[in-house]
């Protein structure tokens, strides 16, 4: 029985490897093939944002890390929901992998006139202004030495960068001790 359960959980690791390749695959193929388009909605973005960070929440404790939020409630727009979520989905995965163990990502939602400004904060590795400044490319990666097992494709930002911009937005990523 431990030796079935050694190789079942290798055989599930291996197929769930396999998933996110081919997944990586279509997202490079829909990125460099089509553009992207909205589907505008009224969405309560308080919300959607309270939705990510609960179902974060066993994945930031299995890595020892803990919420600080602070989401304003009821904030509405005109976007695409499906779109957005997954903008949010790779910035807080990208927060998750780099952040420190037993450290604390912040998540902010505020209104500011005409526009909200949504900001993602977690405490790990600085990274180097040269590297910085290719974040938001295709195939790039900040740490070189993941391979594709360990990390993605290096398309994560890129897509969510194009997202952002779709909805007439901007994207920054800062980094500093």
């Amino acid at each position: 029985p431990d030796l079935r359960a050694k190789y079942t959980g290798i055989a599930l690791n291996k197929a769930e490897r396999l998933e996110d390749l081919i997944n990586e695959f279509f997202d490079i193929t829909r990125f460099n093939l089509t553009s992207l388009t909205l589907e505008p909605e009224r969405t309560n973005l308080s919300r959607m944002l309270e939705q990510l960070t609960n179902e974060f929440t066993p994945i930031l404790s299995e890595k020892e890390l803990c919420w600080q939020a602070d989401i304003a409630p009821n904030i509405e727009i005109l976007c695409d929901r499906n779109k957005l979520e997954r903008v949010f989905d790779n910035l807080i995965r990208n927060a998750v992998n780099y952040s420190y163990s037993r450290s604390s990502i912040s998540i902010c939602l505020k209104q500011a006139d005409d526009h909200v400004c949504i900001q993602i904060q977690n405490h790990g590795k600085t990274i180097s202004p040269e590297k910085l400044s290719h974040i938001f490319e295709q195939f790039f990666r900040v740490d070189s030495s993941r391979s594709s097992y360990t990390g993605g494709a290096g398309l994560g930002l890129a897509v969510s960068k194009e997202i952002v911009e779709l909805h007439n937005g901007t994207i920054k990523a800062d980094s500093s001790n």
